[in-house]
Parts: structure tokens; sequence; C-alpha cells
């Protein structure tokens, strides 16, 4: 039988079947997979091929034949274009239930695993709404007019928002006057081509339980004329704003933030409550973006854990001490392990806000921090950054033999690799893995998997 030659540009029909770990649909024709951005599982399109491999194909929905009983209206009128969001269109049941089999076939195939006890997917309380942190990319239209907003999809043109239907509602003001502001200044907008202009990113970011927000402009340089007094004048607008921050970054880079923020008005953080605890979060702190999924995904933890007060706790990358602390109060010792310092000085601020004293943070990378412990922890809570942990770290935690991992991620792909060597030879052994969504309206997903020996 002679496989049917793709050329591309051409229309061809496929039914959607799966979603990809990026959020793509997957469907299959003429035995080749092809994957579909804005299909859901269900759907019957005409799709037109986009870049075409020998044994599959990306391509753009053209015509939606017969829609999936799992599509719905997105809530944002710029849903289509936006690359903020990958699934709005997907109502959010069937969001859960593609999470879930996102998590359970990279457990399978990555990992190696059979019938990995994979939970259903933590709910988020809301949908939609849900951000306590946003940073827009900035931009002048075609008129001259400033512009904030996100990237459309597969592309650099930059689509303009007023408002964000996925970030808290508080904050959708600010995003569309802090615009109307920079374009009265005269501010120049940065130019990535040229690297030319000024301001690069707004960054807004509240509490999601206190209501304290920050606003943070990411600038080439330091010199913004009046923003002394444009600050001031932010702060008595809103009331709840507690500081305004310069953040510099004069790189030719991808990256948002640069090393270095000034606090140009009121004070560099905010003030926020999470597990019944007080935190202190500044402008580059790494902190949940969905506070409410992140404090039920520790009520979890703690529950799985059951921790008797006579424990030692590693929380290796603990950040500014969000799991720190909330565990420490539960067990006899915690030491937290950071590579950056700056996270390790909030950590310990952190640990003296809320008096708890038996805890104590290390500067460092893990992979060095863990084998110079000293002594062996009952439990140790791994949550590294998307490239999970470093093959040293893997072997350490086999040599030591914790009682007790909890692994914590927000890249399964990661997560399965690393669980397939703790789970070597039968030394550990996955009793739960419990999904979080984190992420609403996107293919992201985060999960707790939960280790003994």
């Amino acid at each position: 039988m002679t496989k049917i030659i793709w050329q591309q540009g051409e229309l061809i029909e496929v039914t959607i079947a799966d979603l990809s770990d990026s959020g793509d649909g997957v469907g299959r024709a003429d035995e080749r997979v092809v994957f579909v951005a804005d299909t859901v599982p269900g759907d019957r399109a005409l799709v037109r091929l986009a870049h075409v491999k020998p044994k599959y194909a990306h391509a753009k929905l053209q015509k939606l034949l017969q829609p999936s009983p799992h599509r719905i209206r997105p809530a944002c009128i710029v849903a289509d274009k936006c690359g903020g969001c990958q699934w709005q269109h997907i109502n959010y049941d069937y969001q859960l239930v593609a999470k879930q089999n996102q998590v359970i076939q990279a457990m399978e195939r990555i990992g190696g695993f059979t019938q990995p006890p994979v939970d259903r997917v933590l709910a988020a309380g809301s949908a939609l709404g849900y951000r306590n942190k946003s940073t827009y990319p900035l931009g002048k239209s075609v008129t001259g007019q400033v512009q904030a907003g996100y990237y459309q999809k597969g592309s650099h043109q930059l689509i303009n928002l007023n408002q964000c239907p996925v970030q808290d509602s508080r904050l959708n003001p600010m995003l569309a006057e802090v615009k109307q502001d920079i374009q009265r200044r005269g501010w120049q907008i940065y130019d990535e081509q040229r690297h030319l202009g000024q301001i690069r990113h707004l960054s807004l970011r509240i509490g999601r339980h206190t209501g304290e927000m920050l606003l943070t402009l990411v600038v080439k340089d330091w010199n913004l004329p009046e923003i002394a007094t444009q600050a001031q004048e932010w702060l008595k607008r809103y009331p709840q704003l507690m500081g305004v921050c310069l953040n510099r970054n004069g790189d030719r880079t991808n990256a948002i933030f640069g090393l270095e923020t000034r606090c140009i008005a009121g004070v560099p953080h905010l003030c926020e409550q999470f597990a019944g605890l007080e935190f202190q979060v500044r402008p580059d702190t790494f902190f949940q973006v969905y506070t409410e999924t992140a404090e039920a995904l520790l009520q979890v933890i703690q529950s799985q854990l059951n921790l008797q007060g006579h424990e030692l706790l590693v929380d290796a990358y603990c950040g500014i001490g969000t799991l720190t602390l909330p565990l420490a109060k539960q067990v006899r010792q915690a030491i937290g392990l950071e590579v950056q310092a700056a996270a390790v000085e909030q950590a310990i601020f952190n640990a003296q806000r809320n008096e708890i004293d038996n805890v104590t943070f290390q500067v460092g990378a893990v992979e060095k921090l863990l084998p110079k412990m000293g002594t062996i922890p009952e439990v140790v809570i791994l949550d590294p950054p998307r490239k999970g942990c470093d093959g040293a770290v893997i072997e350490t935690l086999r040599q030591l033999k914790p009682s007790q991992i909890v692994y914590v991620s927000c890249k399964v792909a990661t997560l399965a690799r690393d669980l397939k060597l703790l789970c070597e030879d039968g030394q550990y052994k996955i009793t739960r893995v419990q999904p979080a969504d984190f992420f609403p309206q996107t293919a992201h997903v985060e999960a707790a998997a939960f280790l003994v020996l």
C-alpha cells in the first residue's frame, strides 16, 4: 500500500482524540499523528497542514465540521488570538480529565510505571480570576498607543489587553490605567530588535487573602523621567498598592526580570497569608500563582505525611519557605535548602515573622548541600524547577534513604523521569500521585508524588 504524501498547505479532515502536554489537540490521519491547536477531543475538523514531517504534522484549524461536546465559548474575547491561555474553549471538567491523563501518560511512558496511583486532579475553586501575578510585555500600536498583553499564539505580535479574565479582577483597573500613564509621561517602550527604548514589562502582583498589591516596571536602565512623581500618584490612586518598584534588565534576553530591583515609593513587598502564616512577597519572589490551590495541595501533603512531631524534615528547593514553614510546625526540626540567597533571606524573615524557631535555611545548590547534611532526615520535600532534580540529588537520596519523600513538580515529564530513578530496583514505592490545577485554562499541571521505602 502506497503511503499518501502530505504537502504543506494541504487541507485534510481529522478527528481529535487526545490533547498533547503543550495543549494542542491530537488526531490521526493516514496512519500519522496531527497536532492542531485550538481543538478539543471529539472535534471533527478541516485543518491545513503547516509543518509536515514523515510521521507527524502540525496543522491549523480551518473549519469545525462537528464540535466536541467538551467545547465551550471562551470567556475572553481574544482567547483565539492571545497566547496566555490554551484551553479556554474546553469546559473545565474536561480540562481536569485531560490533566489527569497527562500525568498518567507521563508516568507510564517516561517513568515505566504500570497502573500508577494517580488521583483525580485537585480542582481549582475558580477557573477564572485566580492569578495573583501577571507580567505583561509592552509594545506600541501602529498609531503609537502603548499596549500591554500577551503575544499571539505562534508569533511575536502583541495582543493588547485592558483586562484579563484569568488574573485577579482587582488588578484589571491597574492594567488599563497604567498604560495610559505611561503614554502620558512619554516614556519610550523597549524595542528588542534595536535594543532601544526604556520600559520592557509591566508586572502586577496581589495578595489574594490580604488584597495588598505591588506594581513593578521592568526597565532597560534606571533613567525613567519623573518616575518618583508618578509612583506617588499610583500610591494615592490605588489604596491597596503597597509599593512601586523598578527592576533593571539591560540585557538582550528573553528573561523578564533582571537581577536588581529598586523600590521607588512605598515598600518593596506585599504581605500575604498562606496556610495560616504571613509571608513577605517581593516583585521577583517565586510564589505559586494560584494561592488557594497551593494551600489545598499543602493540606494533602500534611495529611499524607501524617507527621508525629519527632521528625527531621528537609525541604529541598525551598524558596521563601512556602512549604517549609507550615510543615516546620509539625516536626522536631526543618531545614530548607535553596540556591538563591535573596529567597533564603526572605525565608529567614518569614520564619521570624511567624515565630517559627525550629527551622534553619542554607544557601547553595541542593546537589552540593544534601550530601553534607551529616544526618539522615525522615522526610524530604523536593520542589525543583521545571528541569527536575540533578542526578546527584537522586543518588544522594537513594543513599540517605529517608523514610518518606514528597516530590512536588510543575513538569510531569521530569517528575516521571526522576521517580523512575528513585524507584529503581524497588528501593522506593509510590503510594500516591496527587495532581493539582494551579493553572486553569492552560495545559500546565502540578503534581505531588508520595514515596515510601
